[in-house]
């Protein structure tokens, strides 16, 4: 079990730092890799209220974010770090050239980030532990 939650510790840090890069890039790096366009963003599913994109890739980092801090005294630290960055991530497009803020993509994100955070809360006060 200490391998696995040590690969899922470095498999948090690793893709969290490829997704502030992804965020923070000035254009859009699947975009170019996709569709060859640094101004064109792939789209994974049809948008709703809020943009599925950051939806899905906020429960996915926060899925991996959980559950390698499960264990840890850090978990609330972890907790805070995930919510902060779903909002402060999607803030900063108000100040990088050929990117923009969106609030369909914040609440994609913040709302990707609770589910899991409310999943994990659940599970640890009325699941087997």
């Amino acid at each position: 079990m200490k391998k696995i939650d040590n690969i899922l510790l470095i498999s948090f840090h690793l893709i969290n730092v490829i997704l502030i890069t992804l965020y923070l890039y000035p254009g859009s790096i699947l975009g170019f890799i996709v569709h060859n366009d640094l101004n064109r963003q792939p789209q994974i599913s049809k948008d709703f209220i809020i943009s599925s994109n950051h939806f899905f890739v906020f429960i996915f980092i926060s899925s991996i974010g959980i559950l390698a801090y499960r264990n840890s005294k850090n978990i609330n630290i972890l907790i805070n770090y995930l919510l902060s960055a779903s909002i402060i991530l999607e803030l900063a497009h108000f100040i990088i050239p050929k990117r923009g803020f969106e609030l369909k993509d914040l609440l994609g994100n913040i709302l990707g980030t609770i589910l899991i955070i409310g999943v994990y809360k659940f599970l640890k006060r009325y699941g087997k532990n």
